[in-house]
């Protein structure tokens, strides 16, 4: 038998992955403290050693220490999963036999094929070509499929849902499932769809009449509209009119057509190289709530820029950051951002699209073309729909619409920051 050991911080991550080795006959060690995982690493020695950098850094480097320094353990394999990695730190991991290192949110077609390897054995993984992508705006849960329904896509999605109720606190479950360029060709595909409705239902605990799913495919219509369980779901082709209920049942006060639009915008805008992970399968939510107040702690030392004209919005932004230890760089405009680029390091980026000089696009424009992975948030007002589109065309994939409130800016970077799928 095959030994893992995992000391990974999120148990949502730490589920997920418990539940995929074991069904392949692999014997899982969690460990939940650095401490709890140098004294099991010694008992079990085992084949491969599964790494959370959120664990902190001084923690992780002692953890392989200990564990180059033991002879039963100096050759075991690592892999390490974390949110961001500058290359100082892939030199320095080299030397502790660390044979991958995965940038969350998880790529898992990638991440089985490194274990496949690693372990000498097989994992059945789903090929299907598949974007997915979970996000919160208002409460509501909006989850966009185009181009294929992939298998362990939908697995991984039970337990995004799980991390995103845990974050937001969600009461009143709302779903709306966005559907684009999927085809019920055959018996897989069909059998597929039903699972990703159980699994949305069984992890959001969802009325049927909260859940709203969009689609112009005339297939995917009938067959919803057929299955009788599934009587109660609203099928729509415009996301205004399903976004006005969903928002009435907590009495929102955001503009629904202007969500609605920039969400279905966004949508019809997927590419197939624009690859995404989204994700989660089985866990108690209500034993697992993630502390609001964790997350904030878990960004000390985040490197996060504010490039907005309105020294509002970056006092407001700065405040909303000050009790996290986050370190804070405020731009009054794109020229003065673009200047620091090359030199400086950035974990997150708000970007406001209408600036004087230098604009967000232009921005946007240079970024992209040096290849740089910002996770950029656009700030956006409700009359600049348009740009938003804009920005959703060029690969930005988060959004705030002001006005802006601290505790939604504060869990939009966290969802993105702390982001495991």
């Amino acid at each position: 038998m095959k030994y893992v050991e995992m000391l990974i911080e999120s148990p949502f991550l730490k589920e997920y992955l418990r539940n995929k080795l074991e069904e392949n006959g692999i014997k899982v060690i969690a460990a939940g403290t650095p401490m709890e995982g140098i004294a099991k690493m010694r008992n079990f020695a085992p084949d491969l050693i599964i790494l959370d950098f959120s664990i902190g850094k001084q923690s992780l480097m002692e953890l392989l220490k200990l564990k180059k320094d033991n002879i039963n353990t100096v050759r075991t394999p690592v892999i390490i999963l974390t949110e961001i990695i500058d290359q100082r730190h892939l030199v320095e991991l080299a030397s502790f036999n660390v044979k991958n290192v995965f940038t969350k949110p998880m790529k898992v077609d990638a991440l089985f094929a490194a274990l496949s390897k690693l372990l000498q054995m097989s994992f059945r993984v789903d090929h299907t070509h598949s974007i997915m992508e979970v996000t919160v705006n208002e409460n509501i849960i909006f989850i966009e499929i185009a181009n294929g329904l992939n298998e362990d896509k939908i697995d991984l999605l039970h337990f995004k849902i799980d991390e995103l109720f845990a974050l937001y606190r969600i009461r009143v479950p709302k779903v709306i499932i966005m559907l684009s360029d999927i085809r019920l060709n055959n018996t897989n595909a069909v059998d597929n769809l039903h699972k990703l409705l159980q699994v949305v239902f069984k992890a959001s605990k969802a009325a049927k009449n909260c859940v709203k799913i969009l689609t112009k495919d005339n297939h995917i219509q009938n067959f919803i509209r057929e299955q009788k369980e599934y009587s109660k779901i609203e099928v729509v082709e415009k996301l205004q009119s399903a976004i006005e209920y969903l928002l009435e049942v907590n009495g929102s006060t955001y503009a629904s057509k202007e969500i609605a639009e920039l969400i279905e915008s966004k949508l019809h805008q997927a590419k197939p190289n624009q690859e995404t992970e989204a994700a989660p399968v089985k866990s108690d939510v209500e034993n697992k709530l993630i502390n609001f107040e964790l997350g904030e702690d878990s960004m000390k030392g985040s490197r996060i820029a504010v490039v907005d004209d309105d020294f509002i919005i970056q006092e407001l932004i700065k405040n909303t950051f000050e009790k996290t230890g986050a370190i804070i760089n405020t731009f009054s405009d794109g020229r003065e951002f673009l200047a620091v680029i090359d030199t400086w390091e950035f974990d997150l980026v708000f970007l406001d699209i209408n600036m004087p000089i230098v604009g967000g696009f232009d921005v946007l424009s240079v970024i992209k073309g040096r290849n740089i992975r910002y996770p950029i948030i656009i700030l956006s007002s409700v009359n600049t729909r348009d740009a938003m589109v804009k920005a959703i065309q060029m690969g930005v994939k988060s959004y705030l619409i002001k006005p802006l409130k601290p505790e939604d800016i504060l869990r939009k970077s966290i969802e993105i920051l702390k982001a495991n799928f």
